[in-house]
């Protein structure tokens, strides 16, 4: 049986957290500069800054302030950490576990810190409030690209902060691997910029920076060159998995060309079994038969031309479904490739649990999404340098998602269940077929919230993650927002992860609303 999965602490612990809210929010109404606002319920700022992309991950804060400045947040910071009321961060929202980017508390939506500055010819800084699609639009035109979300609307801040596959991976690496310097505020509100040169900080903001270490506000990151490039999204109908599957396969063991790269994979929806194929390459057109084997596929539509990078990812909306009133939530698992056998089981389970979940509820959409990439990418990356994640940089990891949407709010439980036995049965059918995937770390940015954090950075970059967080946040100032911790405990009170098998469990502090 599925139980709902909480932190447990005393009440005692949870009401001083929630007494001081108000209270903090006024503080930093009345600190803050004319740049940034503090926003109540009601109000229309106030409901942006707690919108995101998923129901799931929505909850209504006490208050919500939009930083205008890096000072600003070293200001909101500041009185966090004096009152110590539990807090979130957003930037673009796009996340989907309860409590990593929302809370009762005090909503930090990263908004207004949207800039983005190209240095020189090479650099370029962006603001944590960013989403892609403004990073993308701001350098087109230029020549130049940044390595970056392959859909719509995704923020920058939590996408690089836990590691960032893209469209460019096969050619420069992840995300992370192209950042040459972050700007900061650290739990004791100090303002700082983490470059190679800061070991600690550096290994931690690279996989496992997210809601652990301090708040990000800019990130410096390399470009490269970038002229128009081919591609594009096409749909097909669920009777065309074999050849779908029979494609996907070729390719994942086939391709060699690093400007290649597809998001492939199986979708169910209003009780049919269809696919989004996306299909890319770093140049205006593909060499002749590259993707031969996908284009020989009967479409029910097809929109592959030539354009800008800016356009290509405004086309790619079909990626992102969710129905107003949603909930969605992300597995994930990572495996080496994808033979044959693995992606029949694949397509399998979508035809399976897509009919078994539609009839529960007619809103279920279900998507199983297949990822390769160069096995060369961690080699290949414009920086290479020690990580949180993954555990090893020995062998490209292909993180595979399982993604579940559904209205009824009551079927959660039932939901949950099931998206876990899904990753939990692709991981085995990999295992099964040889592959060592136990413990080679699962991708934080689509890892469901019951994943634990040993289970992303494993033991050793864990253990060293926790001695790099308590030498830069020895008042625990990080433990008061949600997201995959590094510490066993909480403010000191130990944290009893309750759920499906021991070691599971939101890790997340509530608070009882004022």
């Amino acid at each position: 049986m599925f139980i709902k999965y909480l932190l447990v602490v005393s009440p005692s612990f949870l009401l001083a957290r929630s007494g001081n809210v108000k209270d903090a929010c006024s503080q930093i109404q009345n600190s803050v500069s004319s740049s940034s606002d503090v926003f109540y319920p009601g109000s229309d700022g106030y409901a942006a800054d707690i919108e995101h992309w998923s129901l799931a991950s929505t909850q209504n804060s006490t208050c919500t302030v939009e930083p205008g400045s890096t000072e600003d947040v070293s200001t909101v910071m500041r009185i966090i950490g004096e009152t110590r009321v539990p807090f979130a961060i957003k930037s673009g929202g796009h996340g989907t576990n309860p409590g990593f980017a929302s809370t009762q508390g005090i909503q930090i939506a990263m908004s207004r810190l949207n800039s983005v500055v190209l240095k020189d010819s090479n650099t370029v800084a962006v603001g944590a409030g960013c989403f892609w699609d403004d990073a993308y639009n701001a350098l087109n035109g230029t020549g130049r690209v940044v390595v970056g979300a392959r859909v719509p609307g995704v923020g920058v801040g939590g996408f690089i902060l836990g590691g960032g596959y893209a469209y460019h991976t096969s050619q420069y690496g992840l995300a992370m691997d192209n950042v040459v310097a972050y700007d900061i505020v650290l739990p004791n509100a100090t303002i700082a910029t983490i470059t190679p040169a800061d070991a600690d900080l550096w290994f931690a903001l690279r996989g496992a920076g997210a809601a652990n270490f301090g708040i990000v506000t800019t990130f410096h990151l390399i470009t490269h060159p970038q002229g128009d490039v081919w591609g594009g999204i096409f749909s097909i109908d669920g009777t065309q998995f074999d050849a779908l599957t029979a494609a996907s396969e070729r390719f994942s063991a086939n391709n060699t060309d690093p400007k290649a790269c597809v998001i492939t994979g199986y979708q169910y929806g209003l009780g049919a079994a269809f696919a989004y194929i996306v299909l890319f390459y770093d140049g205006p057109s593909p060499p002749a038969g590259l993707f031969d084997d996908w284009l020989a596929i009967p479409s029910l539509s097809s929109d592959l031309v030539t354009r800008d990078f800016a356009s290509f990812l405004q086309s790619l909306e079909l990626l992102t479904p969710i129905e107003p009133g949603a909930s969605a939530y992300f597995g994930s698992v990572n495996v080496f490739d994808y033979p044959m056998e693995l992606l029949k089981y694949m397509q399998e389970l979508d035809l399976e649990i897509g009919a078994k979940m539609t009839a529960l509820d007619p809103h279920f959409y279900l998507s199983i999404y297949v990822e390769p990439f160069s096995p060369s990418y961690f080699e290949d990356a414009a920086i290479i340098s020690p990580a949180a994640y993954p555990p090893s940089r020995d062998r490209a990891l292909l993180p595979s998602i399982a993604y579940y949407g559904f209205k009824n709010a009551s079927l959660t439980n039932v939901m949950l269940e099931s998206l876990q036995n899904t990753i939990q049965g692709i991981r085995n059918k990999a295992i099964e077929l040889g592959q060592d995937v136990a413990q080679v770390g699962e991708y934080a940015n689509y890892a469901l919230f019951t994943t634990p954090s040993v289970d992303i950075y494993g033991p050793d970059n864990l253990k060293r993650l926790q001695e790099i967080q308590e030498a830069v946040d020895p008042e625990r100032i990080f433990d008061l927002t949600g997201g995959f911790k590094i510490r066993d405990d909480v403010n000191g009170v130990e944290v009893q992860r309750v759920g499906l098998s021991a070691g599971y469990g939101y890790q997340i502090p509530l608070v009882v609303p004022v």
